[in-house]
């Protein structure tokens, strides 16, 4: 199979796993990681854990995780295994755009997203080197990755979200929020070297409310002050190369995945990626980009020119889809693969679907059966294209 097609992290999850995730989803009383509170939900979990990287390895995947079967949202079971974090059931979940809906943002999410600050964040101690150490278990001596929310995701979230409850009383300001933020994925990825992690993924999903071609954005339209914007984008930058400074100096491989959206087949951010390029994706000091190109929205490849004076920094394309569930146009895929390849060499170049296919447990709206196809099509590509 070839090593050039890249998963970028979840898979779909069987329904006895999604019975336990149901009932998750719909209780703030219970405590995480559920496993006390939910009577075979462990066990479950570890064996569709099993099963799944099992799956992986017949399928040739060459860097295994655990689908992110532990996880119930992309960003938000991390927090919840903070110190000082509790979870809610908020009035309104995230709104997506409906599919063929263009305009109106009226698909809703989930509601378990609201959060309780109670002490500062403690990163020490965290649920996720257990399920790490259950993934380096069952891969059978491949390499592994585990996916986090990156710090500055988090943080932004934290800084306007509706749904924090505690914020100033734990917190006496935005500097002292961010202080602690920083500190707690510091120790939990020092916790995650000395478990034997070698490669540490921090997914992303605020970059486009930067670019100014985004009409969705916040910070797009009229009486904007771009001085207040730009200085938070820098803010963001700068925590994210913190920490990845931090992987660095611990032998860690800093891998980063943006995406728009991706929840039950639905998408949600616009703003192409020539916007935030500069910042991004010339001054982010991640080995790895895992970007998504699977529509218009991201707008053209000229992008990639920012990589032109990073050669250690490699890109993985997400040219395919995850939400669908029919195969890939190859002759569009190549295409852009040939039209990549004369900006940056394609030695330094990825394949993958632009996301993963379940970001939130429930998954895209496709089979088990239609996802292993659109993998296989992927690794097709790759190995005809690369020859590896």
């Amino acid at each position: 199979m070839s090593q050039k097609f890249q998963l970028v992290g979840s898979l779909l999850r069987p329904t006895n796993l999604l019975n336990y995730k149901r009932q998750i989803e719909h209780n703030d009383t219970i405590t995480y990681p559920f496993y006390n509170d939910l009577e075979g939900y462990e066990n479950c979990e570890v064996e569709a854990t099993k099963d799944i990287i099992r799956k992986q390895l017949e399928h040739g995947i060459d860097i295994i995780s655990d689908g992110e079967f532990s996880k119930s949202i992309w960003h938000l079971d991390f927090v919840w295994g903070f110190k000082g974090v509790g979870r809610k059931i908020a009035k309104q979940g995230y709104f997506f755009r409906d599919k063929n809906e263009t305009t109106k943002y009226d698909y809703e999410t989930r509601k378990d997203i609201a959060l309780v600050f109670t002490e500062k964040f403690g990163g020490k101690d965290h649920h996720f080197i257990k399920i790490f150490k259950r993934i380096l278990s069952f891969a059978d001596g491949v390499q592994t990755k585990l996916c986090i929310p990156s710090p500055s995701h988090m943080f932004g979230e934290f800084s306007w979200s509706k749904n924090i409850q505690g914020k100033d009383e734990v917190y006496s300001s935005s500097d002292d929020m961010k202080s602690a933020l920083l500190k707690a994925y510091k120790d939990f990825t020092q916790e995650y070297a000395d478990a034997g992690g070698k490669i540490l993924q921090l997914d992303d999903c605020l970059w486009q409310i930067f670019a100014d071609d985004n009409p969705n954005s916040p910070f797009t339209g009229q009486n904007v002050d771009m001085g207040a914007v730009n200085a938070l984008a820098d803010e963001f930058v700068e925590l994210n190369n913190s920490l990845i400074d931090f992987g660095h100096n611990l032998g860690l491989k800093m891998w980063t995945h943006n995406c728009r959206g991706n929840y039950e087949s639905r998408h949600m951010g616009g703003g192409t990626y020539s916007k935030i390029s500069d910042l991004f994706l010339k001054q982010q000091k991640y080995d790895r980009f895992f970007l998504e190109w699977d529509d218009e929205r991201a707008g053209g490849l000229d992008a990639l020119e920012a990589f032109k004076d990073k050669p250690e920094a490699e890109v993985v394309l997400g040219l395919m889809s995850s939400k669908t569930n029919t195969l890939d146009d190859e002759d569009r895929i190549v295409k852009l693969l040939n039209e990549a390849s004369k900006i940056i060499d394609k030695n330094r170049l990825f394949l993958s679907h632009q996301c993963g296919f379940a970001s939130c447990d429930g998954g895209n709206e496709l089979t088990e059966e239609e996802q292993w196809a659109k993998i296989k099509q992927g690794q097709k590509i790759a190995l005809q294209y690369w020859g590896i």
